[in-house]
């Protein structure tokens, strides 16, 4: 096969594989220090107030200052016009992010884990004993992001498999004037329906963007691709001509 377009079927194959595997959280992650501690949460005296997005008034009620670094498992965008966020007149959660810290960082199985997102909640499985043993459930948590700015809510877009982000704001209760409503957990120590935490976003940060050798190799190899379909056409035609 002539060079040009093995490197198009080779980087093409690349591509596939690397996307595919996007999303795996990376084997070798440096740790920020704050990571390694517990959120932190206190009561707050912040008083009840309302916000308006989307042409929905929202009352908040703050019932603790809440600071939270932990690194991203898992993640999911919500659209307000689309399916129960719609039904509900719910267009301030923005996303779901599920995280972990403490002594879940140290797991040297950690990739071994598969966490996934559902509509509302933060799903963790394994067949690795191992990994499942060093695995600590409450040390992970799946937090409803609500904001009615859009600087936060451009911010959050980016975030990424692998991230280490900080979140600072309130553990809230929220409700529309539609009598659609949500609560929060108010402690890591739950689990099942009712135990993810809904954090009104006063800051937002990516405090470390993952490092990813499958989304850098995404990249390259999207990049080889298009340098090489562009040699190839621009090639003069040669006609081919079979021997006898």
């Amino acid at each position: 096969m002539r060079p040009v377009p093995f490197l198009i079927v080779a980087s093409f194959v690349t591509l596939i594989v690397a996307f595919w595997n996007r999303n795996e959280i990376p084997a070798d992650i440096d740790y920020v220090d704050a990571i390694h501690s517990e959120p932190s949460q206190a009561p707050t005296r912040k008083p009840g107030f309302d916000v308006v997005y989307n042409d929905t008034t929202y009352r908040i009620e703050p019932e603790y200052d809440y600071d939270i670094t932990g690194l991203v498992v898992s993640y999911r965008h919500h659209d307000g016009d689309s399916r129960m966020h719609r039904r509900a007149n719910d267009h301030l959660n923005m996303l779901d992010v599920c995280v972990i810290w403490g002594t879940n960082t140290a797991n040297p199985r950690l990739d071994k884990l598969a966490f996934w997102n559902g509509i509302f909640t933060c799903n963790v499985q394994t067949r690795d004993d191992l990994a499942w043993q060093a695995f600590d459930m409450y040390k992970l948590s799946n937090n409803h992001l609500i904001s009615d700015r859009e600087s936060i809510r451009d911010q959050v877009t980016d975030v990424r498999i692998g991230d280490q982000i900080r979140v600072r704001g309130y553990l809230a209760s929220y409700t529309n004037a539609a009598g659609g409503t949500r609560g929060t957990s108010t402690t890591r120590l739950d689990t099942g329906n009712g135990a993810c935490e809904t954090i009104y976003v006063e800051a937002f940060e990516i405090v470390k963007a993952a490092s990813s050798g499958w989304r850098q190799a995404m990249w390259a190899s999207l990049l080889t691709l298009i340098a090489s379909l562009v040699v190839y056409f621009r090639r003069p035609y040669r006609p081919y001509s079979a021997s006898a």
